[in-house]
């Protein structure tokens, strides 16, 4: 697979990089190595002089990064910005919480002391996906360093240039040459890479074969392994809900980052008595969407990140509409420039035990279910393979509790939308995947819980 960057407002080919050699890959794990020997026995304090030193580069210079993000995945300009401020605030998160998520931690047994301790791994190996191509390595990278780890590398295919500024940006932050480096390399240099015994584990944010693959190859070699994966979260609303609150948040959870987002509301299932409202509601916003140019800031929805994506979502459309589904708006590429440009497309009428319902879309594309009660609507949000995140719209406690209770996935959000925070831990069940980033359970992940005992 080419490792390029190609603007997907324009089709142009911007940049072309070459993948790193066999030998080129082993001086890199060789440098890891002999780094983490030594970057191991720094204290938090330098640790965390650094990851504070990377959040002031990146809010100093948080425009021509937003700009890179733009170029290579298409993303609007000001979403990008809030990217690479989220960024800077993770750093400084762990920054300051790293030493207390990791202290020794005294635990009561039958001898004079005994405790827990938390000790690095080693080299982690981090496959990121193209979608929020700094905050997806931002938090791995934080929590991973901070523990006493070194990082590889290995981004998507269509954001090198990201990838490299990333790791000039720890490198200019003072973090030691091969701390953090980034592999230009294909997806099937992977396998070699997880199975080096100098490798102790990795993590994968993206789609299911990708993380079915991964985790074969460290099962068989014995490594730990955090997956997060696809999602296809549903966003409830019952009749007691704010609709207009609901509906304002839905458009903001379907479209973020022009639909391309794993914990995107992607099924709207509305309780009957106030589904006509709520699709009125959505449609006059729908309508109101301007798709364009990502760098305007007039622009709410820009390009998909590649062209085979806007097929792939096309043909799921298409698919869905020969299987029954009705069209309230879009349902066909915009064609009339260049760029992998999508128009927001609203479904209904689709059958629920049909293949479409089982699906993710992945693009600005949302299906609309009209459901008789609560207890269906927390069947219709179970039946699917996926459990990443539920978004749900009720003032009822009640009813709060029992979706709270009942919603098979990793986080369940009260009349908000769903998001990724430094604070709380992010993951999924189901075929989501496994395993926490952020939080005091991400930066544990990745290191030994060492049973400490003495008499």
């Amino acid at each position: 697979m080419a490792i390029a960057t190609i603007n997907p407002a324009t089709g142009e080919k911007v940049a072309t990089f070459e993948a790193l050699t066999t030998a080129e890959i082993a001086a890199k794990l060789a440098l890891a190595e002999q780094t983490y020997q030594q970057y191991r026995q720094t204290t938090f304090e330098q640790r965390s002089s650094w990851l504070k030193k990377a959040a002031d580069i990146l809010d100093r210079d948080q425009s021509k990064y937003a700009a890179l993000m733009t170029l290579e995945m298409g993303k609007t300009y000001q979403s990008a910005i809030a990217e690479v401020k989220k960024c800077a605030l993770v750093c400084r998160f762990y920054a300051d919480k790293a030493a207390e998520f990791l202290a020794e931690e005294v635990v009561s047994s039958d001898a004079t002391k005994s405790y827990l301790a938390y000790h690095p791994l080693g080299t982690i190996l981090a496959v990121m996906p193209w979608n929020f191509p700094f905050w997806q390595v931002f938090r791995f990278a934080a929590p991973a360093l901070m523990a006493g780890n070194v990082g590889l590398l290995k981004h998507a295919s269509n954001v090198p240039q990201c990838a490299l500024a990333i790791e000039k940006i720890l490198l200019e932050a003072g973090f030691p040459e091969g701390a953090f480096q980034t592999l230009l390399i294909s997806a099937n240099q992977v396998a070699d890479l997880v199975a080096d015994d100098r490798v102790k584990a990795a993590t994968l944010t993206g789609s299911e074969p990708a993380g079915a693959s991964l985790a074969e190859i460290a099962g068989k070699n014995i490594k730990k392994t955090v997956l997060e994966l696809g999602g296809s979260d549903p966003f409830i609303v019952l009749d007691s809900a704010d609709l207009e609150a609901a509906a304002t948040m839905a458009i903001s959870s379907r479209m973020l980052n022009n639909g391309q987002s794993c914990i995107a509301a992607k099924r709207f299932i509305v309780q009957a008595s106030v589904s006509d409202r709520f699709t009125e509601l959505l449609l006059t916003k729908f309508q109101a969407l301007t798709v364009g140019d990502p760098m305007s800031a007039e622009t709410d929805i820009g390009p998909l990140a590649t062209t085979s994506i806007r097929e792939e979502l096309d043909q799921q459309v298409q698919k869905a509409i020969q299987q029954g589904a009705k069209v309230l708006i879009g349902g066909k590429p915009i064609t009339e420039s260049a760029g992998n440009y999508y128009p927001p497309t609203l479904l209904t009428s689709i059958d629920q035990s049909s293949p479409t319902a089982q699906e993710e879309f992945f693009g600005p594309v949302a299906m609309l279910f009209t459901v008789p009660d609560l207890e269906a609507a927390i069947s219709l949000s179970n039946h699917i393979p996926f459990g990443l995140g539920a978004s749900a719209w009720t003032e009822k406690t009640d009813e709060q509790q029992l979706l709270i209770k009942e919603i098979e996935a990793g986080a369940v959000f009260i009349n908000g939308m769903v998001k990724s925070d430094p604070r709380l831990p992010f993951g999924g069940i189901k075929r989501s995947g496994y395993g926490r980033e952020l939080g005091k359970l991400g930066i544990r992940e990745f290191v030994n819980i060492k049973t400490v005992w003495i008499r």
